[in-house]
């Protein structure tokens, strides 16, 4: 299934074991079938329903999302070896680390908002009616060191745009990590459709407004004392990538 495609289900009951696993990220077959106030005959009919759609699929019982949202490359710089490829519900304890660890210094401000997410609803990847959520992450040796995030809402009205965040961890920045974490969600929203990404950034991180227009975002908007920053208000610059 992919991310952009809003789940539709014939049966109540197929809805709510999609639900099910839909908020949990993963979940074992026998521990949804407890849990949905199904009979067991209708469970598996439901269930067969949404594997045959491709909206779930089942990996030696472990029900999980099935999203098709691309391929797992391999880059090397510098002799550094890395891979970029989507996340899945095991990096969430890496993928939260690395979203603290890069916005530690309290400028990063929506990526602070994106790992509270996280952590509230323990669970990576979402897909629902009212919005999708999609995670790249950069690995090193298999540790995650860098992501980048797309926020997609599901609204119709505001299904050609979504949110962007993209961070790595210092210790590997100067490697095009981010540059390729940045291409592969511009690359994918492009291949799906969408005409505008957006990210939001305060005025004091000089940095972070650089890589952005060195990748081909501009600033749209300025939100004057948008943030409180070490007590003091800071400008929040409202920057946008637009497809042609």
């Amino acid at each position: 299934m992919d991310a952009v495609e809003r789940p539709t289900f014939e049966t109540s009951a197929a809805m709510e074991v999609y639900q099910h696993v839909e908020r949990h990220g993963t979940a074992a077959r026998h521990r949804v079938r407890e849990m949905v106030d199904l009979s067991p005959e209708a469970f598996e009919e439901a269930l067969t329903h949404l594997l045959s759609k491709g909206y779930i699929e089942d990996d030696g019982g472990t029900l999980t999302l099935a999203l098709d949202v691309g391929s797992v490359e391999q880059h090397t710089t510098d002799g550094l070896t890395y891979t970029i490829r989507p996340a899945h519900n095991d990096d969430f304890e890496g993928l939260v680390q690395t979203i603290r660890n890069v916005s530690s210094d309290g400028t990063y401000v929506v990526a602070e908002s994106v790992a509270e997410q996280l952590l509230y609803e323990d669970a990576v990847t979402r897909h629902n009616t009212v919005e999708s959520r999609v995670f790249f992450v950069a690995t090193v040796d298999g540790e995650v060191v860098g992501w980048c995030h797309l926020d997609i809402p599901q609204l119709d009205k505001l299904r050609e745009t979504a949110q962007l965040t993209v961070g790595v961890r210092e210790e590997q920045r100067g490697q095009g990590i981010g540059s390729q974490l940045m291409q592969r969600g511009l690359d994918w929203a492009k291949a799906n459709g969408y005409r505008k990404l957006y990210n939001s950034v305060p005025a004091i991180t000089e940095n972070a407004m650089v890589f952005l227009e060195d990748h081909g975002w501009n600033t749209e908007g300025i939100r004057r004392n948008h943030y409180s920053i070490d007590g003091e208000q800071v400008d929040e610059v409202m920057m946008a990538y637009t497809f042609d």
